[in-house]
């Protein structure tokens, strides 16, 4: 008696399968969107403690308008040095937590998936954004010291819109999304100069909320099926 001959797969099935492999094997898919969320937090707490040390250090009672953010895009050489210590202490702080929340939400996702934290995807993802980040950093730095305050938060927004879209192909594609926002909220800063710091909290602020749930309702939360990137 011959065996039974199993009939052959689908080979559209066979191939589907083999790119779902490789695009897990090529990307970090474990980003948690609970980091998004934490990254936003934190950086509206920024925002908020900014505004009120400017309206502190530059505020003028009954006149808002050259209070604040707006004094320090006209403040002199000597004023902008003597605010950038705090300026600096406070961004140290924000990246420092924001990395924090980063790796404990995407680490505790990563041990529940059964994935290592660490690996090719994950190294090639952070040395993507690492490179437009630092030259990003320093570049909007020089801008701060050279009195072209108004266009460092939309340096910021812009750099960093840029190092998400060149890490988004090692990672989920709502990364490359929330760039192109970063990007945009940039460009409008351009426009809108004395808007900077609200446009900062709605960039590094809304947008990382907005996006975190975004994808933690999709790919994290419990039921949710993973779609691959």
């Amino acid at each position: 008696m011959k065996p039974a001959v199993s009939s052959p797969a689908d080979p559209l099935a066979q191939l589907t399968e083999i790119r779902a492999i490789m695009e897990r094997s090529s990307r970090f898919i474990s980003l948690s969107g609970l980091s998004g969320v934490g990254a936003g937090v934190v950086a509206l707490v920024g925002a908020a403690g900014t505004h009120f040390y400017f309206q502190e250090r530059f505020g003028a009672r009954g006149e808002y308008e050259a209070s604040g953010f707006g004094r320090l895009l006209s403040s002199t050489l000597a004023e902008r040095l003597a605010a950038l210590p705090f300026l600096l202490a406070l961004a140290a702080a924000m990246i420092a937590a924001a990395l924090l929340l980063a790796v404990f939400f995407t680490v505790r996702r990563t041990r529940r998936d059964g994935r290592p934290v660490w690996n090719g995807p994950a190294r090639r993802l952070a040395l993507a954004l690492v490179v437009p980040l630092v030259a990003g950093g320093l570049f909007c730095l020089r801008l701060y010291l050279s009195g072209a305050v108004e266009l460092v938060v939309p340096g910021l927004l812009l750099f960093y819109g840029l190092a998400l879209l060149n890490g988004s192909k090692y990672t989920l594609d709502e990364i490359r999304w929330l760039g192109l926002t970063e990007i945009g909220l940039g460009l409008l800063g351009l426009l809108l100069p004395g808007y900077g710091l609200v446009l900062f909290a709605a960039g590094f602020g809304l947008g990382h909320i907005g996006y975190g749930l975004l994808m933690y309702n999709h790919y994290e939360r419990a039921g949710a099926a993973l779609v691959s990137p």
